[in-house]
């Protein structure tokens, strides 16, 4: 895709305090809980919370004995929550595919990488992310930033903090942008409608799955749809998803580009993906030189070991995973 320019680019980040992170951290905490005890866990679950309530969901089959759901819950969401639990085995029609070597659902992947940052990541989704990464370490509470670029100077930038006071929160976002490019006129909205304490689920509901342009690219790179938190890696809208990063970052240094896009599409039960789509600077190929069947992918990327609670916090991209 060719590179526009003197147009304006817009990305936003969420705390690990927003309701819907909330929600991705608790399913991803309780995969993490399973993987530690069965490697080969199977398990995708939701959450959703607000208002005091959280309902986990979803489908489990382990030989895992001591996973505390309710623990793992009130560690991340708060003591002052009422849970309600359900979960079930997965279904034997989706695991005949599986446990032959198929994706476990079809889907496509898509994966991307840009030589405009040292995280191979689209700059405005960067500069959302650490900006949020800053105010998050002086006031660790929900919070939501947003960063709107012309090429690559910051044009205006969005802080809303919980338990962050205007002034100040204007203060550190004013200081956090001294390292960075701005327009003579950059506009600053500080909590623009109000100084706020009341946050996370005691505001607002949260649900998995929810901010996935926030997991991804940000809001200039197509998703196939897939969410990534409370899936095993046997779930190729997971696992293909990151083996399509891993593809986008390889070709992007072997090729000195600038912009690589990577398309992998599935069928659920069939292990060889129906697509293998590499885009290089606007140049299309197939994909070469990677085993893509999920059983290699978990294999390469060494995705059945407990490690992704931390992903659901800040993006699963530009963090130094395997997947990079």
């Amino acid at each position: 895709m060719p590179r526009a320019h003197n147009y304006y680019k817009t990305a936003e980040s969420v705390s690990p305090k927003h309701p819907d992170k909330l929600c991705d951290q608790i399913s991803d905490a309780l995969l993490d809980a399973y993987l530690e005890e069965d490697l080969y866990s199977r398990v995708g679950i939701d959450v959703a919370g607000g208002h005091g309530y959280v309902f986990v969901t979803g489908e489990v089959t382990s030989h895992a004995k001591n996973v505390n759901v309710e623990e793992i819950v009130h560690r991340v969401a708060g003591d002052d929550i009422t849970i309600y639990k359900h979960l079930v085995e997965q279904s034997p029609e989706i695991a005949q595919g599986v446990d032959t070597g198929g994706a476990g659902d079809q889907g496509i992947m898509i994966g991307y990488a840009t030589s405009e940052t040292p995280e191979l990541l689209p700059l405005e989704v960067v500069l959302s992310r650490r900006l949020n990464e800053h105010l998050y370490q002086l006031w660790s509470f929900d919070g939501k930033t947003q960063i709107t670029l012309k090429d690559d100077t910051v044009v205006s930038a969005v802080a809303s903090f919980q338990h962050a006071p205007q002034k100040e929160l204007r203060a550190a976002v004013e200081t956090w942008l001294k390292d960075y490019k701005t327009s003579d006129d950059v506009v600053l909205h500080i909590n623009p409608s109000g100084d706020w304490d009341q946050g996370g689920f005691d505001a607002d509901a949260g649900l998995t799955g929810r901010k996935l342009i926030v997991d991804n690219y940000g809001p200039r790179i197509s998703i196939g749809g897939g969410a990534f938190s409370g899936k095993d890696a046997s779930k190729v809208d997971r696992s293909a998803a990151y083996m399509a990063r891993r593809i986008a970052v390889d070709y992007l240094k072997k090729r000195d580009a600038k912009e690589v896009f990577v398309r992998l599409a599935y069928a659920i039960g069939v292990a060889e993906p129906l697509e293998a789509t590499v885009i290089i600077d606007g140049q299309h190929e197939i994909v070469e030189g990677y085993d893509l069947t999920p059983r290699a992918i978990i294999k390469m990327l060494d995705l059945l070991r407990p490690q992704y609670e931390k992903t659901a916090r800040y993006g699963h991209f530009g963090h130094g995973f395997t997947w990079e």
